[in-house]
């Protein structure tokens, strides 16, 4: 029974039980003395010993040289048995073409697309200094597609990404889905915090951040949040900046050493990127080993380009004033002053009219702030480039996604000429149908976990036609992934709400044949 002891001692190494699958690999090889299987594979000469006590009489000895016993070396290669170097030619080609059809990078967001041998190059090294056969990696961002080169290389891994950009969520979900690939997807934006289902979750962790301090120090403070424990976990970042500005790189580094990480490895020019030419077109990878968590704290203004960068100037006191002067208030009342985004937590619960500041908005915002928010008017000022804001298309996909909440305006003639406000009113629910009322509960609680919020949706709607014990069945019976109902409704990522929403719609169907 010695082969249970190995497959404990090595499901104890996690993450880390890589090596010592090479130390088995070796064993079933050949002789080794102890001092190569230190060395080939470089494991500590005590974790060697550990293994071969708990080989016990399934391996060989002899002059200080070990073997895994003859007739049980297909039983250990089939288990523990490490796979020779492969040729990656096909998942290179996959790449390839994912990277022609991912949504173009946005310079708001600072992405500069990695080349394909780079997401190659990351997966490969993933595979081969982890165990990650049933264990799980978070992207945080990933316009580079990390995710699926490495979920072409090895697919039993889990993987979760987290991500500002809408369109890229959609294209990951639309590639794994079509692949079988075990990847989801998660909206997020880190500045105002990582996905309650993503805290703590997550064995590894890779990011290629906006390269400001400012903006490595919140991913990676997000990424130590995301590991599930911290004495095992590793948090993998990719950083570059240019040998005539050493004194940028010091200031990052020192940023990460402020969150307690300590610099296990860094392996230079392992990025490259087509752009990004002031840092020589490539980055380092930092494998960063977390000593503990501490407290983020980050602005809204982390990236190099836009409304959004650290130089930002933020909107005109015009702009600021015209959206004050469109929340209506008490005559004897002040106009309200607008508050900055900050979505992560519901806003204006309970508010007559609510002004918000949307200016730098990269494009999600806007749908999350009105998720958040349930005052009876909404203003908010965003940027006449707005997705939702600048094309018939955008305006209409907003209003369908919030119309049963709110009812929407865009006011373009701003005076500084360059942000649009947007006006929501509450919409009556006298007007609605018993499945826009389902819905609008919904939308009304997206900071709770959704199976719970669309069972409570439904028995409200119902007005107590439904038991609690049936809305749980409809909820459990509707053609949702299951994963999703633990999710709260404003960390799906755009396309995954679009298409919950005529479910919830639907599923309100049931009460209607019971009262008819």
């Amino acid at each position: 029974m010695t082969i249970d002891q190995v497959r404990q001692l090595v499901a104890e190494r996690g993450v880390h039980a890589r090596k010592l699958r090479e130390v088995l690999s070796l064993l079933s090889e050949d002789w080794h003395p102890l001092a190569e299987l230190v060395r080939l594979p470089a494991v500590p000469r005590r974790t060697v010993q550990d293994l071969l006590k708990a080989l016990g009489d399934d391996a060989e000895s002899s002059d200080d040289r070990y073997r895994i016993a003859p007739g049980l070396v297909a039983s250990y290669r089939s288990e523990f048995g490490v796979s020779g170097v492969r040729d990656h030619t096909d998942v290179l080609r996959q790449i390839l073409v994912d990277i022609a059809d991912v949504p173009s990078p946005l310079s708001s967001l600072d992405h500069v697309q990695a080349t394909a041998e780079t997401a190659l190059n990351r997966a490969v090294w993933l595979n081969s200094h982890y165990d990650l056969a049933g264990k799980r990696l978070l992207c945080l961002g990933d316009h580079d597609l990390t995710s699926l080169a490495v979920a072409a290389v090895n697919p039993n891994v889990s993987i979760t990404v987290v991500d500002l950009d809408e369109r890229l969520l959609e294209f990951i979900d639309s590639r794994a889905l079509a692949r079988g690939h075990d990847i989801r997807t998660l909206h997020c934006d880190m500045r105002f915090g990582l996905p309650a289902g993503a805290l703590e979750s997550f064995d590894l962790v890779f990011s290629d951040p906006p390269y400001t301090p400012e903006g490595m120090g919140l991913f990676a403070g997000r990424g130590i949040e995301a590991l599930a424990d911290i004495a095992s976990g590793r948090l993998l970042l990719a950083y570059g900046f240019s040998d005539r500005t050493p004194a940028l790189g010091l200031k990052v580094q020192q940023e990460l050493q402020k969150l307690g990480l300590v610099f296990e490895a860094i392996l230079p020019a392992f990025h490259r990127f087509d752009g990004a030419q002031a840092i020589g077109s490539a980055a380092d990878l930092y494998v960063c080993r977390p000593t503990g968590r501490r407290a983020v704290s980050g602005g809204t203004r982390i990236y190099t380009h836009g409304a959004q960068s650290v130089e930002s100037s933020g909107p005109s006191s015009e702009a600021l004033s015209a959206l004050s002067e469109l929340a209506p208030r008490p005559e004897s009342s002040p106009p309200p002053k607008p508050r900055s985004a900050g979505w992560a937590e519901p806003v204006g619960k309970g508010a007559a009219s609510l002004a918000v500041d949307l200016s730098a908005d990269p494009g999600p915002w806007l749908l999350r702030t009105l998720l958040a928010s349930s005052p009876a008017r909404l203003a908010c000022l965003v940027p006449n480039n707005h997705p939702a804001v600048s094309s018939e298309a955008g305006q209409k996909e907003l209003q369908e996604l919030v119309q049963t909440r709110f009812k929407l305006k865009f006011l373009r003639n701003n005076p500084d000429g360059k942000t649009t406000i947007v006006v929501a009113d509450q919409v009556l629910t006298g007007t609605l149908s018993l499945g826009e009322r389902t819905v609008r509960e919904v939308l009304m609680k997206a900071h709770g976990k959704l199976r719970n919020v669309w069972r409570e949706a439904l028995i409200t709607a119902s007005q107590g036609v439904l038991t609690k014990r049936q809305a749980a069945e409809i909820v459990d019976n509707a053609s949702v992934a299951s994963d999703d109902l633990e999710l709260r409704l404003i960390d799906l990522p755009k396309h995954r709400i679009a298409a919950l929403l005529p479910e919830i719609s639907a599923s309100a169907g049931y009460v209607e044949r019971s009262e008819g």
